[in-house]
């Protein structure tokens, strides 16, 4: 069983949202060519309440993209993004949602963050993804979207401590931090998951 997962491909990343992921409309086409070759097709979407631990608004005294520690974890303060039920939690209207069987919402609990479409940051709750997939018999993930280096990074290390067979979609993923991205791959090559070009599925 061949999945493809497609990480949080909302407005809100893309050019004119308020959390721009730097060239990120220009993967939508790439994942609309994908999607047939593939069994299974889940998606994931950040779906944020609007008083978000993560939302630098909801800290008077902090400024976006401060780090502070929240229950001994390091937070990164965002700007404000993908709230419940508006425009910019959407995913992006050129993207072919036609073939996807499921969608799992995730960063809905007020109180902590939640990068990866398994589970939120300190693994304490499930999206249900992982029970989902292995019910479904699924064994190879293709993983692709927004953005490369946050959500589709936790995501897929979160599905190789699992024990799936990870794939790394490149030309369907954009990252946040493009310099910080390059340590990222090496660290996905060294746990045996392998990076792949969308020519190659």
């Amino acid at each position: 069983m061949k999945t493809l997962i497609i990480v949080d491909v909302q407005n809100d990343f893309i050019p004119g949202g308020s959390l721009v992921v730097p060239e990120a409309d220009q993967i939508v086409s790439v994942i609309n060519t994908v999607q047939p070759k593939f069994d299974l097709v889940v998606a994931s979407q950040d779906w944020h309440p609007q008083n978000h631990i993560s939302f630098a608004s909801n800290h008077p005294e902090k400024s976006v993209f401060e780090t502070i520690k929240i229950n001994e974890q390091t937070q990164t303060l965002w700007p404000d993004h993908c709230v419940q039920n508006t425009n910019g939690a959407r995913f992006h209207p050129n993207l072919n949602t036609a073939k996807w069987e499921a969608i799992f919402r995730k960063g809905t609990d007020p109180g902590i963050d939640s990068y990866s479409a398994f589970y939120d940051n300190g693994h304490l709750k499930s999206t249900g993804l992982a029970g989902y997939l292995k019910e479904k018999g699924a064994s190879q993930l293709f993983f692709c979207g927004l953005a490369a280096d946050i959500c589709v990074y936790y995501s897929i290390f979160d599905a190789f401590k699992e024990g799936f067979a990870c794939f790394f979609i490149e030309d369907a993923s954009k990252p946040l931090d493009v310099e910080g991205f390059k340590k990222i791959k090496e660290e996905m090559v060294y746990h045996g998951i392998q990076i792949i070009n969308s020519s190659e599925i």
